[in-house]
């Protein structure tokens, strides 16, 4: 079974046992390891991978061919996007100094820049301007040598940006849990739409996964070292911690009313493609 998910910790932690075949009755994995960018083009163009991690921005491109699982993703509150300058003083916390400046950010289909988009609509006066896209983890170096005016990050970063000199000027997890009181939409796990494909098999195997790295957090923890971008094992730990919770085993009410408002907003703003919501179940 062809799967392809980010080399991120919480990735590499939920699905470790799965890919290391210690889930009874599971089929062998043939891994791909790919930035969230890259999985969100793969799921779009690709006819070859039966399971995908993807923003759940990028659902409304892909739920003609694929459906949503229940769990695997990434969910959570306080664990939103940031958006980092290298500005200091009085107002390096303004959101009006973005207004007609370059950002960077990790995918125009993430949902990363789904909730940017938002925020700086109702924060950044007259907009922004040049967006560019470029991996998450060049993201900082890039602000911090002054070659883009802000960045959008995700991931590890938020533990690690003040290393980079870096200033945080919008906490998007924050504003959207303000706005709407729902948890964050993150990253989704869909399995192709294809008779010969068992989601809900699926989707035991995956819980499985979870519960084996939960059961045993030290077995996976080489594995997730050899694939972070951040090496340092306690900012791996906590990545996990903040990004592997309940709504991976379970998206639940909660996580669904989350996605589909945010998808809702967004198709409104005229910001995704339209289409039908009932197919998020």
């Amino acid at each position: 079974m062809k799967i392809a998910f980010s080399p991120c910790p919480n990735d590499t932690f939920i699905f470790h046992a799965w890919s290391h075949g210690l889930i009874p009755g599971a089929p062998q994995l043939d891994v791909m390891y790919a930035d969230i960018d890259i999985t969100n083009t793969l799921a779009a163009e690709s006819t070859e991978l039966d399971i995908v991690k993807i923003s759940y921005a990028a659902l409304p491109w892909v739920l003609s061919e694929y459906a949503l699982l229940p769990c695997g993703g990434a969910l959570g509150r306080g664990c939103g996007p940031l958006v980092l300058t290298n500005a200091q003083g009085e107002k390096a916390d303004d959101p009006a100094q973005l207004s007609g400046r370059k950002v960077a950010v990790p995918s125009e289909r993430s949902t990363a820049y789904l909730l940017f988009r938002l925020w700086a609509a109702q924060n950044v006066p007259g907009g922004v301007g040049e967006i560019v896209v470029m991996p998450f983890h060049e993201i900082m170096p890039a602000v911090r040598d002054g070659k883009i005016d802000a960045g959008l990050v995700i991931h590890e970063a938020r533990f690690t940006y003040q290393e980079y000199g870096l200033t945080l000027l919008g906490d998007m997890g924050s504003w959207w849990e303000s706005e709407t009181g729902l948890p964050i939409p993150l990253g989704a796990i869909i399995a192709r739409r294809s008779s010969v494909l068992d989601h809900e098999a699926i989707a035991g195997w995956i819980r499985a996964s979870l519960a084996y790295a939960w059961e045993h957090p030290e077995a996976s923890q080489s594995y997730v070292l050899e694939h972070a971008q951040e090496m340092n094992p306690e900012v791996a730990k906590a990545h996990i911690s903040l990004y592997v919770n309940q709504f991976s085993d379970n998206l639940g009410e909660d996580g669904y009313a989350a996605i589909t408002t945010l998808l809702g907003r967004a198709m409104e703003e005229g910001l995704v493609p339209k289409f039908d919501l009932e197919l998020l179940k």
